[in-house]
């Protein structure tokens, strides 16, 4: 049976979750070792800003950087451990519920997305680049 994206958003969703702006600001204050990625296309990122510090990797590379048995030219050298804190972001937070989901399921043990995104982040007043 054939899925929507709307329904694979929900799926991620009810196994990764997901922290607001606020949640997501403190989890890297007090962790400035948390890894924040904005899965988006190059194209799109950055449309509404980037959280600062974050590094871009699309959803569609996401499990290349991360696959630890890849050739290591093709790795995201801050994927290499599994248990750093990860936080996933987009624009509006559907693709990262999916990102944080994949890497979950690649055996991340800290990982979330941030609900509703780079948009709520920028709306919650704080600062994008």
């Amino acid at each position: 049976m054939a899925v929507t994206f709307k329904q694979m958003v929900a799926q991620a969703r009810a196994n990764v979750p997901g922290v607001s702006s606020a949640e997501a600001r403190e989890k890297i204050k007090a962790d400035p070792h948390t890894f924040i990625i904005d899965v988006q296309d190059a194209k799109d990122a950055g449309a509404c800003g980037l959280i600062p510090s974050s590094v871009n990797i699309s959803l569609g590379m996401l499990p290349i950087r991360a696959d630890l048995e890849l050739p290591e030219h093709l790795r995201e050298p801050n994927l290499a451990d599994r248990n750093r804190p990860v936080l996933v972001t987009c624009g509006a937070g559907g693709q990262a519920a999916l990102g944080a989901y994949l890497l979950k399921q690649m055996g991340f043990t800290d990982v979330a997305y941030i609900d509703g995104g780079t948009a709520a982040w920028k709306a919650a007043g704080f600062d994008v680049e």
